[in-house]
């Protein structure tokens, strides 16, 4: 409960036995009336406005002096785990109950298991965000991300005239937007490029541009590349980022939980010791209540520690997380791959058609 509650309580009460008193008084003060108006009052009519008034105040106070109990009977317990905590801070308690250092232990792995899941997370879950390897992408158009690069290639092979080759340039889009990645980006201004070195080309000649060609196939190539890696981000968010973020918010929060007990189980039995201490008598001299009190308490303690560890102990040995990470490597992997393949194949298409690009500049400066 809000501690501003726990302090308005007693004023609360306060008040209430202050109206009790007020009752009571006005119930001995004598009513002065006439004969007609006595009996008035003693037809066998309703009770007067006053009586009622004063037995509605009474039932109210009871109600509440009754619900003021319930609640000081569930208030205490936090009550007096708040005060020994405080006690604890200002350095005015007596003697801490140890917690068991094979628990202590258990807490720490928890704790670095904890922060280990919240920095790895913070940094992976950027591929949740499409355009994480190019945040300028918010700078093409709407044309550009529109449509596919293998989509543009097939369209501009069928262009007869420059008119069509522009017309399939800002076509509309037969298919979802094209995605925001830094190799779908290098894939579109390839094309561009390659479009327009084509259509600078002057007309009736039979040679295509080398430099043409190379973008072109730089273009198809760098949007496989783009989907290699769409793919594997959408693995990693459904076998790693979904499998570490369930421990971190339902495993180790259960830990936490846990351990949260042991705490408060704690605080309540040094409370309940400190109120035996209090007394000052020594130990052999408590009150049977004030044994019981603690008794309980040190039952309570120790159930909590034998939860929390075997729960701190389950969340330490499950093979899950070690799981996920097997398969955020094994994405990677696989992306870096097939990135490797199509840029190789790629890169001897280019090398070939730089090769006659050679040759031909040669022949020419020889010729």
């Amino acid at each position: 409960m809000d501690a501003d509650w726990i302090d308005a309580i007693p004023r609360l009460l306060k008040l209430f036995k202050y109206a009790n008193y007020l009752i009571q008084v006005l119930r001995q003060q004598p009513i002065e009336v006439t004969v007609d108006e006595a009996g008035a009052y003693a037809a066998p009519v309703s009770t007067s406005p006053l009586t009622s008034a004063l037995d509605t105040m009474d039932k109210f106070a009871a109600s509440f002096t009754s619900f003021g109990k319930t609640v000081s009977g569930s208030v205490a317990p936090s009550a007096g785990r708040t005060l020994q905590w405080f006690r604890e801070q200002t350095g005015n308690a007596g003697e801490k109950t140890e917690l068991p250092h094979d628990y202590v232990e258990l807490e720490t792995r928890i704790d670095a298991l904890k922060a280990t899941h919240q920095k790895l997370l913070a940094a992976t879950s950027q591929y949740a965000n499409e355009a994480y390897d190019y945040p300028p992408n918010i700078k093409e158009s709407f044309q550009d991300l529109g449509k596919s690069i293998t989509e543009k290639v097939n369209h501009l092979s069928k262009a007869q005239n420059l008119s069509d080759a522009q017309a399939a340039m800002v076509a509309p889009p037969s298919a979802k937007p094209q995605p925001k990645t830094f190799s779908h980006a290098i894939a579109r201004a390839s094309l561009a490029g390659s479009q327009n070195l084509t259509m600078a080309t002057p007309q009736g000649s039979s040679t295509p541009d080398p430099l043409a060609q190379g973008l072109e196939r730089i273009a198809i190539a760098q949007e496989k590349v783009g989907e290699a890696r769409l793919q594997q981000d959408e693995q990693i968010q459904g076998k790693f980022l979904a499998g570490w973020s369930t421990t971190l918010n339902q495993s180790i929060k259960a830990a936490d939980k846990a351990r949260t007990a042991v705490n408060n189980a704690r605080l309540s039995l040094d409370a309940a010791k400190g109120r035996a201490a209090a007394s000052g008598k020594h130990e052999e001299s408590y009150t049977e209540q004030q044994k019981r009190a603690i008794e309980q308490a040190e039952d309570m303690f120790v159930e909590r520690v034998d939860e929390a560890t075997s729960v701190m102990r389950n969340v330490l040995d499950t093979p899950e997380p070690l799981r996920n990470l097997v398969e955020l490597v094994k994405a990677q992997a696989n992306f870096h791959a097939r990135a490797m393949e199509v840029l190789e194949d790629v890169c001897r298409e280019i090398g070939e058609i730089q090769v006659e690009q050679e040759d031909a500049w040669r022949k020419g400066r020889e010729g």
